[in-house]
């Protein structure tokens, strides 16, 4: 069983040990957990350039002190030219993976960092924003090896990344992907770092940095502007939550994908008693996946466009109903749907006020739309690939909407008093995952590295996998595997006991009274917890 490291003030957890790292020093220096994620946030964009960046999007959960929960969306709408014309006339049916035409989308998570510094100051944060911000310009000056998590990803879509602009000169080696273990330094990303540790993060939208992103943009033909970029701002918003018999658990409203991990919990939670680990628990489970989602896809998109309240999804009586159209001896039907899959860092930290934050910043698909912008060594997210060309769809391209988005951190305070700051990448499995730690140690008292070390499934597609499968490590019980077979899943066994594609999760508990802090980060990834 594995141990869960445990610090006596405040820690973070982080999927590479050079960003939990970078968390820890800020923690040291008398930093608070929002300034510890930003230095953490700058950190594992030089260091896992395969999942996020600072040319991508984040999503933000701040508890105060006062147990107040606050929402930062750093969702970036789509340029002024995105139009859905403008792809139809050049012979697209959906929008390109790849390529300056997906980079389609500003970049929202510098605007995130702006609205979160601006809380740690008010929380009484007065570390200045160079040194927040100076392991990350020091790891992309001197270089850092490459990840083992980079170097056995294959990307979608492999031919046409490696075909994007910038991207061979900054990524490969000799042509190909690199080792693990090989050093790699981004210097133009540690300009732009240092540039924005010295100015303010509000000149990658109104400053110089802007000035050279938007240019860089223009000329490899993205259709986003300027002004698009100018006008940017990252918004605060008022979370989602839902009081669970153990406590309440809180997440992103939309265009975030929160709203279905909180139905996900909900559901679960009306289906009876359930023992732990059992077929029944993974049953119910998927099931309850299998009705947030049909929610999610009908009612997601952007928050200034939603023709419903996601709350009344929430609210005990439709909770109920959806759960009692669960049958806990078969499985229902699932309509087969357009693949939403994408590579992201999931990070927390907690404090020793209490403080707690949960984070997630991505560039979508593995190095986002491939572009690399050669002014300011950023790689452009491709999240606008989440909008569909048919006007009546949920999430039509419109220019200045912002994308359907399955980033979705979470936060809970259970009833004695315990915070869990958690989550996970993995795009669709991103709820799926958090649900299964959750389950495992605030239901049913898991340790919390056994919580997040526990083999996992996924429901439906993943990368490279289009089949609509419960996909299962295998370290899952052969007589549970039979049994969900039985009730009709197709089940289907990775061959691999710790997958990446079952995401990447951590999860942080600090406890009332001695105020210590359990925290652990998943052995699928390249990191870990760190404190003080």
């Amino acid at each position: 069983m594995p141990e869960t490291p445990v610090f006596p003030r405040a820690a973070c957890a982080a999927p590479h040990h050079l960003a939990a790292e970078a968390g820890r020093a800020i923690l040291a220096e008398g930093g608070n957990a929002v300034e510890a994620m930003l230095a953490m946030a700058a950190t594992i964009a030089v260091v896992y350039p395969h999942m996020n960046g600072l040319g991508g999007d984040g999503f933000w959960l701040i508890r105060g002190p006062n147990g107040v929960v606050r929402a930062i969306e750093a969702c970036g709408p789509a340029g002024s030219l995105a139009t859905i014309k403008r792809y139809r006339d050049k012979g697209y049916e959906t929008i390109p993976e790849r390529g300056p035409d997906a980079a389609l989308t500003v970049a929202g998570a510098v605007g995130g960092w702006a609205i979160a510094h601006g809380i740690a100051r008010d929380l009484g944060g007065r570390l200045p924003l160079d040194l927040i911000l100076s392991d990350a310009v020091r790891h992309a000056r001197e270089g850092v090896a490459v990840s083992a998590s980079e170097a056995r990803y294959v990307p979608k879509e492999l031919d046409t990344l490696h075909d994007q602009p910038g991207f061979k000169e900054t990524f490969l080696v000799d042509g190909e992907p690199p080792k693990a273990g090989v050093k790699r330094a981004l210097p133009a990303l540690a300009a732009t770092l240092e540039q924005l540790g010295h100015a303010g993060l509000d000149d990658f939208y109104r400053g110089d940095v802007g000035r050279e992103v938007a240019a860089d943009l223009e000329r490899a033909g993205s259709p986003v502007t300027r002004a698009d970029i100018a006008r940017y701002r990252a918004v605060s918003r008022a979370p989602l939550s839902l009081k669970l018999s153990g406590g309440t658990v809180y997440n992103c409203p939309p265009p975030s994908q929160g709203l279905a991990a909180l139905m996900i919990l909900g559901l679960y939670e009306r289906l009876g008693a359930i023992r732990p680990e059992t077929a029944a628990h993974y049953h119910g489970l998927i099931e309850a996946t299998k009705r947030a989602f049909r929610v999610r896809d009908a009612v997601v998109t952007d928050f200034d466009r939603l023709r419903h309240d996601p709350a009344t999804f929430l609210a005990p009586e439709r909770l109920a109903a959806e759960a009692a159209a669960i049958r806990m001896d078969r499985a229902s039907p699932y309509p087969v749907r357009p693949v939403s899959d994408g590579d992201t860092v999931w990070m927390g930290a907690i404090d020793g006020n209490g403080v707690a934050v949960s984070y997630i910043q991505s560039v979508y698909w593995e190095f986002g739309s491939g572009l690399v912008l050669p002014r300011t060594g950023l790689t452009w997210q491709n999240r606008g690939i989440a909008f569909s060309l048919d006007p009546k769809a949920v999430n039509p391209l419109e220019p200045g909407r912002r994308p359907f988005h399955t980033l979705n951190p979470a936060l809970a305070v259970l009833a004695d008093g315990r915070i869990m700051s958690y989550g996970s990448m993995g795009g669709d499995g991103q709820p799926q995952f958090q649900a299964q730690v959750f389950t495992r140690y605030a239901t049913y008292g898991m340790g919390v590295a056994e919580a997040v070390d526990a083999p996992r499934l996924l429901f439906g597609r993943t990368w490279g996998a289009d089949s609509m499968t419960v996909k299962v490590e295998d370290r899952f019980d052969s007589a549970c595997i039979a049994a969900l077979s039985r009730m009709g899943h197709e089940v289907e066994e990775l061959g691999g006991s710790y997958i990446d594609s079952l995401g990447h999760a951590g999860l942080l508990v600090r406890h009332p009274g001695n105020g210590r802090i359990e925290a652990t980060h998943d052995p699928r990834s390249d990191g870990g917890a760190a404190g003080v």
